[in-house]
């Protein structure tokens, strides 16, 4: 637990020195997560579920 408390330590520590690459690397995991949330949102919308009316 020590050793993953010091590799966080040190992570933070580098994204701070680099604010830049930090920025980039935020983006980069927004745009993915967006994309895969947009992505699965048509897949679940198109085959999955073609009707637009409630089944009770």
């Amino acid at each position: 637990m020590h050793a993953l408390l010091q590799d966080l330590r040190y992570g933070a520590r580098q994204l701070g020195r680099n604010p830049g690459f930090a920025l980039t690397a935020i983006l980069t995991l927004a745009l993915g997560v967006g994309a895969t949330t947009a992505v699965f949102s048509v897949a679940y919308g198109v085959p999955i579920d073609p009707f637009p009316y409630l089944t009770y």
